[in-house]
């Protein structure tokens, strides 16, 4: 009975987490580059079950026992979310004549687990990756994320660009009147390695972009966030549909543990 409570608790928690999950994939379903997350659900380890007994075996001049075990079946414990794997697959591309708008495209291989970033510096100095190019550009002339973090070159300096007047190639080389920077660009060549940070921002380790990658940066354009609004409405309401069905069975073993409490062992 007990056994019942918490595998139909672990459910309730298992999706509840995945309405989280979905909730904030909604809730950045505008957020340029943004990668949404799936849930991994997994079951605890199942249980053998089996009949344990003994049986009396005849002899000369007494009767000896013998345990034996029969197997009944296996039984599931519940489930729990494993992990929230972020899905890079790759946005579509929206064109918004703002020169600081920065898409990557083709920077994610179908093919393949690698992927292409622009390389940026949170407050603490770190390197930190993205895919979103919603950049502009600071008082002092520096190419910066909405956050204030700063976009790195190919040598891991600020990306200085003297204004807003600049433009930048297919190949991702930012171009002034005074110079012309090669934008900071790291490849990855296992995405799901990367760790999800807050401000769409991932962890990890990049190199220098391979020569046989193929990529294009496109200005004014930007790449928008990879959620399936429908699909992501459609598992909400399916989650939601789950998470009530855990609750009456938990419920159901409510009232049964207090019928067992309050009727069965009355006495007459």
């Amino acid at each position: 009975m007990l056994r019942g409570f918490y595998t139909a608790a672990s459910g309730m928690i298992t999706q509840q987490r995945q309405q989280e999950v979905l909730a904030n994939n909604i809730a950045n379903v505008n957020t340029p580059g943004y990668k949404a997350d799936h849930t991994a659900v997994r079951a605890f380890p199942e249980m053998l079950l089996k009949e344990m007994g003994s049986k009396q075996i005849p002899i000369t001049t007494h009767h000896a026992n013998l345990p034996f075990q029969n197997p009944i079946g296996s039984l599931n414990t519940g489930v729990y979310v494993q992990e929230t794997v972020p899905n890079f697959t790759q946005g579509d591309i929206r064109q918004t004549g703002i020169t600081t708008d920065l898409a990557l495209i083709n920077g994610q291989f179908p093919d393949e687990t690698g992927g292409i970033f622009f390389i940026v510096q949170n407050a603490a100095g770190e390197l930190r990756y993205t895919t979103n190019g919603n950049f502009t550009v600071d008082g002092a002339g520096n190419l910066v994320t909405n956050q204030g973090y700063y976009v790195l070159d190919a040598a891991g300096n600020p990306v200085q660009t003297g204004g807003m007047e600049f433009t930048v190639t297919s190949n991702g080389i930012l171009q002034t009147a005074a110079q012309n920077t090669q934008l900071g660009l790291g490849y990855v060549a296992d995405v799901n390695q990367l760790v999800k940070e807050e401000e769409n921002l991932f962890a990890g380790e990049a190199v220098v972009v391979p020569a046989e990658a193929t990529f294009q940066i496109e200005q004014g354009a930007l790449e928008q966030s990879n959620v399936d609004s429908l699909q992501t409405m459609t598992q909400m309401m399916e989650s939601y549909r789950l998470f009530e069905t855990n609750q009456r069975v938990l419920r159901a073993y409510d009232e049964s543990m207090g019928k067992a409490v309050s009727e069965i062992g009355r006495i007459g």
